[in-house]
């Protein structure tokens, strides 16, 4: 019988790459992918956490060209989250 895994957080530290930063557009299509994962979703730029599943709260991060994203998730199903968001920044949202 395997043990219950104990909650861990993942994160990862991504840079916007697409030229617009991390505009209306782009911050709606990561919410969709968000919304789609169980797990607890948040991004981090400097000291400003915004959850993942929420466009306002998305869009307050403000984040340009070339910033730091640190995507973290937690619950069941936290490392596919993690990574399939991460796959939207290093895809620059389908610009360019």
């Amino acid at each position: 019988m395997l043990a219950k895994k104990d909650s861990v957080l993942v994160e990862k530290k991504i840079q916007v790459v697409n030229k617009l930063g991390l505009h209306a557009r782009p911050a709606a299509m990561l919410v969709q992918k968000a919304s789609k994962f169980k797990s607890d979703i948040k991004l981090q730029k400097e000291d400003i956490e915004a959850n993942a599943k929420s466009i306002l709260s998305v869009m307050m991060l403000a984040a340009e060209v070339e910033s730091f994203v640190i995507i973290k998730a937690e619950g069941e199903d936290e490392e596919q989250a993690v990574e399939a968001i991460a796959k939207l920044f290093e895809e620059r949202f389908g610009e360019e």
